[in-house]
C-alpha cells in the first residue's frame, strides 16, 4: 500500500476521566456555535470517539454543516467540505494522477478525502459510482486510484448530510452504505427559546461566524478513542445489544432488520456515550440512549407500511419497550 499521504500521530495517553473532561469541553465549545443541540451533538461526538462515521439527516437550515465544521475545529482536525452534486466524479473526491512535464512522470494529487474530518454535504445528490468511492474510504480508510492504493490520514472521519425532502434528482443511499454509518442523527427544530438565543447571539457578536478554539488535536483524539476501548462492558449489556438487533429481524413491521454490524455499532457507541457521561462502564441506559441513532437506519420497513407513519425509528422505540433490559448495574468506584 502506498502511504505518502497518510499521517498517524502518536496517541496522547489519556485515561477515561481525562477523556470525559475533554469531551465535555468539546461539547461546550461546539455549543457556542450550535445552540441547544447538546444531545444530538453528544451522539455525533460519541460516533467519532467510537472510531466511526455519522450521517446527519434533517431539514435544511438546522445546523448540520455548522456542527461538522465546529466539531472539526474543536477537535483540531483538518476539515474539508465536499459538495456532492450529480456531476461529481470519484476522482474529484479521491484525487487523481496528473502528468508532471518536468519530471516526465505522473504525480498523484490527493483529493478532499485526505483530511481529518470530511463533510460529505448532501451525499444523496451524487451518483452511486461516487458514493462507492467514499464507501472504500469509510470502511477501509484508504482509496484506490488507477490500481494504486493510498492510506488515508489517521484519524479520519466522515460526517455526511442529507435532507429528507426534495427527493427529485437524488440517489438514495443503498443499505450497504447506510450500514457503514455508525449513527444517523437528526437535530430537529429548535425550541422558541433556543431560536431566540441564536438571534441574540448573532446580534451580540456583530458577525456571522463564531470563533471557536481547539480543545485537542489529532493525537489527543486518538488518545480519547484509545481510552474508550478500555471501557468495561458487562456480558449482560452485550447480550442486550444482541437481543435488540435480533428482535429487529423478526419485528412484524420490518422487512429487514439490523445485521450483526448493527449490534456492534450499538455496543461501540454505548461505550463512547458512557465515557462522555462520565463513566468507565456501560449501563442499559447508555444502550437505550444510542439505540435509535445506531439501529433505525439499518431497518427496512415493509413497503405496505410506508404510508402508515411506520419508520425505523418507531420500530426501535417498540423494541426498547418490549425487549427486557438487564438489571441496573451497581455504580463502580
Amino acid at each position: 500500500m502506498s502511504t505518502p499521504y497518510a499521517e498517524t500521530p502518536t496517541p496522547t495517553p489519556y485515561g477515561v476521566a481525562e477523556t470525559t473532561a475533554l469531551a465535555g469541553r468539546v461539547l461546550d465549545e461546539v455549543g457556542r456555535a450550535v445552540v441547544g443541540k447538546r444531545q444530538p451533538l453528544t451522539l455525533v461526538l460519541a460516533a467519532v470517539l467510537a472510531g466511526g462515521h455519522a450521517l446527519l439527516e434533517d431539514y435544511p437550515g438546522l445546523g448540520k454543516t455548522l456542527a461538522a465544521r465546529s466539531l472539526a475545529t474543536t477537535l483540531g482536525l483538518g476539515f474539508t467540505r465536499a459538495q456532492f452534486t450529480p456531476d461529481l466524479l470519484p476522482g474529484d473526491l479521491t484525487g487523481s494522477f496528473v502528468y508532471d512535464q518536468r519530471a516526465g512522470d505522473f504525480d498523484f494529487r490527493p483529493g478532499p478525502v485526505f483530511t481529518g474530518l470530511l463533510l460529505a454535504d448532501e451525499i444523496n445528490r451524487t451518483p452511486p459510482k461516487t458514493q462507492s468511492a467514499l464507501l472504500e474510504a469509510m470502511q477501509e480508510r484508504q482509496v484506490t486510484v488507477e490500481g494504486r492504493t493510498f492510506a488515508l490520514p489517521r484519524p479520519f472521519h466522515v460526517l455526511a448530510t442529507a435532507n429528507p425532502v426534495e427527493y427529485e434528482g437524488t440517489y438514495p443511499l443503498p443499505e450497504a452504505q447506510l450500514d457503514r454509518f455508525l449513527l444517523r442523527v437528526s437535530f430537529g427544530y429548535p425550541t422558541e427559546t433556543e431560536e431566540l438565543d441564536v438571534l441574540r447571539g448573532r446580534m451580540a457578536r456583530r458577525r456571522e461566524e463564531v470563533a471557536l478554539e481547539p480543545v485537542t488535536d489529532p493525537a489527543g483524539l486518538l488518545g480519547m478513542q484509545a481510552a474508550v476501548e478500555s471501557v468495561e462492558v458487562d456480558d449482560s449489556i452485550a447480550r442486550y445489544c444482541v437481543a435488540l438487533a435480533g428482535a429487529s429481524r423478526t419485528h412484524p413491521q420490518a422487512l429487514m432488520g439490523a445485521s450483526p454490524r448493527g449490534s456492534l455499532a450499538l455496543l461501540l457507541t454505548a461505550r463512547a456515550y458512557a465515557v462522555v457521561s462520565g463513566r468507565d462502564y456501560v449501563t442499559p441506559e447508555d444502550v437505550k440512549a444510542v439505540a435509535p441513532a445506531a439501529l433505525a437506519h439499518r431497518i427496512t420497513v415493509r413497503p405496505e407500511l410506508w404510508m402508515s407513519n411506520v419508520s425505523g425509528a418507531s420500530i426501535v422505540r417498540s423494541l426498547l419497550s418490549t425487549v427486557t433490559a438487564p438489571a441496573a448495574l451497581e455504580a463502580r468506584r
